[in-house]
């Protein structure tokens, strides 16, 4: 484990916990496999399927952010990332396994240190393709509140431009 990267990563996120320590070694497993590093701009995506503070360390350790639109959330509730190399077209998804019941700091060092990466994740292919790169859209003012909205995020109701947050849906309990 690269102890600075480590430091980095606790840094940023506030405190060491083994969510974090997750996140950190997923990314430097997504390294080896898919010849990657820290991504100035979109050529390393990650898509996670989890809100927790593993998120932090592909941020940290990869660059990818939801503002850069390389990290993008797929929540699941597992603890699983996946990578894509948009310059190689290389992917993988880790998926955490089950492990044995340790102590914080015993299952924090585990996730970090243990040699065999396979005894922390498996690796998987995903079913799924890359995302298109982020696009740049136009504002529109919603003609409820005034706000400007996203053209992708504006709905049509009553013949006005409405964004989200005024809409009425319509889903007749389904």
């Amino acid at each position: 484990m690269n102890q600075e990267l480590w430091e980095k990563s606790v840094a940023f996120h506030g405190h060491h916990c083994p969510g974090l320590a997750i996140g950190v070694r997923a990314s430097q497993e997504a390294i080896k496999a898919l010849s990657i590093s820290f991504s100035e701009d979109e050529d390393v995506v990650c898509i996670t399927e989890n809100d927790a503070c593993g998120v932090d360390g592909v941020q940290v350790i990869l660059g990818c952010s939801v503002g850069k639109g390389n990290l993008i959330f797929r929540n699941r509730g597992k603890q699983a990332f996946t990578f894509f190399n948009r310059n190689t077209g290389e992917k993988i998804r880790l998926v955490l396994k089950a492990l044995p019941e340790m102590e914080r700091d015993e299952m924090e060092a585990f996730i970090l240190n243990e040699p065999d990466a396979s005894k922390v994740f498996d690796f998987k292919t995903p079913e799924y393709e890359l995302p298109e790169r982020a696009r740049i859209f136009q504002s529109v003012i919603c003609e409820e509140c005034g706000e400007k909205t996203a053209e992708h995020m504006i709905r049509l109701e009553n013949g006005k431009k409405i964004c989200v947050d005024c809409s009425n849906p319509y889903t007749r309990g389904f």
